[in-house]
This record gives C-alpha cells, sequence and structure tokens, in this order.
C-alpha cells in the first residue's frame, strides 16, 4: 500500500478520489457506508474523528506515513506531492491567490451549508428534523453561490485559465447540491460550469465507486 483512501459514495472523499483519478495515480480504495464511525466496524480505531474521507501515504515508509483527513487538503497534498501537475496552481502564477481561495471556500463557504440542509432533511430522526434550518442554510449556499457564478461567466474554469483541484473542490460542492436537490437554484453561468464537470470521465469514475 501507498496511497490509501477511505470512502463512502457521495461523500467530500469524492474531492481525493477524483483527484487521484485526474493524475492517473495507484491507490488503494475501501469502500463503506455512510455514516462509517457506526456502520463500518473498526473504522473509529483507524480515524478517531469518525469522518470521511480518511487517507494515507506510507510511501515515506513506517515512520513518516502521512495521514489526513480533509478533503481539500489531501487534494491540495497529491498535487504538491505526486505533481508537477497541470491540476496544481504554482505560487509563482498569477492566480494563486485566487486558487488558494477557492481551495478553502469549496468546503468552509460551499460544503459547510449544505450539510446543514442534509443533517435536517435527511440524516435526523423525523422528529428531530428542523425545515426552518434547512431552508436558511439553502438560503446561505445560493447567496455564496454567487461568487461561482461570476467567477464563471466569461470563463470555462475558475482560476488561471485551466482545469486545477479548485474545480474539484468546488464541483465536489456542485455535486452535493445536486444530490440534495438544489441544482435547480443554480443560475445560468453557474448549471453551465457545473455541466462541464459532469463530462469529465474522471468525475463520472470517481462518483460511480
Amino acid at each position: 500500500m501507498s496511497l490509501k483512501l477511505w470512502h463512502c459514495a457521495g461523500s467530500r472523499s469524492v474531492r481525493p478520489l477524483w483527484t487521484m483519478e485526474e493524475m492517473g495515480l495507484d491507490y488503494e480504495l475501501e469502500v463503506m457506508q455512510f455514516p462509517p464511525r457506526f456502520l463500518h466496524p473498526g473504522y473509529a480505531e483507524i480515524n478517531p474523528i469518525g469522518t470521511v474521507p480518511y487517507f494515507v501515504d506510507d510511501k515515506g515508509g513506517p515512520d513518516n506515513i502521512i495521514q489526513m483527513t480533509e478533503s481539500a487538503g489531501i487534494s491540495q497534498y497529491l498535487v504538491d506531492r505526486y505533481g508537477p501537475s497541470t491540476l496544481a496552481v504554482e505560487p509563482s502564477e498569477v492566480g494563486y491567490g485566487g486558487y488558494l481561495n477557492w481551495l478553502h471556500r469549496s468546503d468552509a463557504t460551499l460544503t459547510f451549508p449544505q450539510t446543514l440542509v442534509l443533517r435536517y432533511t435527511l440524516l435526523e430522526p423525523e422528529a428531530t428534523r428542523l425545515p426552518k434550518v434547512a431552508e436558511d442554510y439553502t438560503k446561505w449556499f445560493y447567496s455564496r453561490l454567487r461568487s461561482v457564478d461570476l467567477a464563471t461567466a466569461d470563463n470555462e474554469f475558475l482560476v488561471a485559465n485551466r482545469f486545477t483541484i479548485a474545480d474539484i473542490t468546488v464541483g465536489y460542492a456542485l455535486y452535493l447540491a445536486d444530490t440534495l436537490g438544489l441544482a435547480e437554484g443554480f443560475k445560468p453561468n453557474t448549471k453551465a460550469y457545473y455541466e462541464r464537470l459532469k463530462q469529465r470521465p474522471a468525475f463520472q469514475k470517481a462518483i460511480s465507486l
């Protein structure tokens, strides 16, 4: 084993999985039911915080095993550690600041509100679901999504005039929105951008596993 990813279909682990597929890397994949801390025996011992993804790179040997849990961070690690790759934007490039901003925005700003929608419409028992919370955070998501619509008004991708992991990390947020029934609220530029991302074979492979 060198690269191994613990993955649940439709979860944030799609981001590093999509990245590895785009890069053509060899990896081991362990597919689990969600939530794995309850449905995958032994996962809490492997990853004490119980979240998805969990990623290990032991190429450095037993004394230098990399363990990661943050999906956008894993994607960044992969392109930096196993590059050079056009999926990365280098510090010397004009688009570097925007690239970093999109990587962090993808989760902190775009995926975060959707996790509350998911929790309070689907994951919670019916008696404890909170429709008002889901409604409020749906509006939050749509207001923050305006940044994607503006960025793709005249550009095929978000930054550096090419497809990068910024598109992977934000693309996952759009995919999650789609699975939650929120894609109907996408504005035209965002909708067209998401359609372009969905045509990529690596995306199609990642969401099929």
